[in-house]
């Protein structure tokens, strides 16, 4: 079991209350707590987890090594312009009408619309709600390139050298 309060691996905790916040704390944290008086929860009843315990097993799966070059992400369509504009056109909105409601200047819609400014996060989830659409879209990231994923044994780095 995992202390609480000192994160250290113990065989056994004990329940204390600790500014008001019950937690399992080993024996040399006990002393920093008073004595935990339960509820009267019977002895087969489910404990709930406590907030620590579930910040300790976040940091266990974030500290776990992950391979980067074969996860998926998310990245921005290429043609999130045309999808922005026909979105707002499908409602029946003109550029200003909908700068306005959206609380954006004109010209950063218009450019948006027109594949000159790429928009950050905040952006994008204030045009996907306005709009009810998608602009992110799932990425397939690693493998092999051409070919859908086969090696190809017969290609080496002559191929891409140029002979006189």
């Amino acid at each position: 079991m995992i202390c609480e309060m000192c994160g250290k691996e113990v065989p056994v905790t004990k329940p204390m209350m600790v500014e008001g916040t019950k937690l399992n704390l080993c024996q040399n944290c006990a002393r920093f707590g008073d004595e935990y008086k339960g509820s009267n929860a019977s002895p087969g009843s489910p404990v709930p987890k406590s907030v620590i315990e579930d910040r300790l097993q976040k940091r266990e799966r974030r500290m776990q090594t992950r391979d980067i070059y074969t996860s998926t992400t998310r990245e921005l369509k290429d043609d999130y312009g045309s999808v922005v504009r026909n979105a707002r056109e499908a409602k029946g909105m003109d550029l200003d009408e909908f700068s306005k409601s959206i609380f954006e200047r004109r010209g950063i819609i218009a450019r948006i619309e027109a594949n000159d400014l790429i928009p950050d996060d905040k952006m994008i989830a204030k045009l996907e709600k306005a709009l009810n659409i998608v602009l992110w879209e799932v990425v397939q990231s690693g493998g092999q390139v051409g070919d859908g994923g086969k090696k190809s044994e017969n290609m080496t780095l002559s191929n891409f050298i140029k002979k006189e």
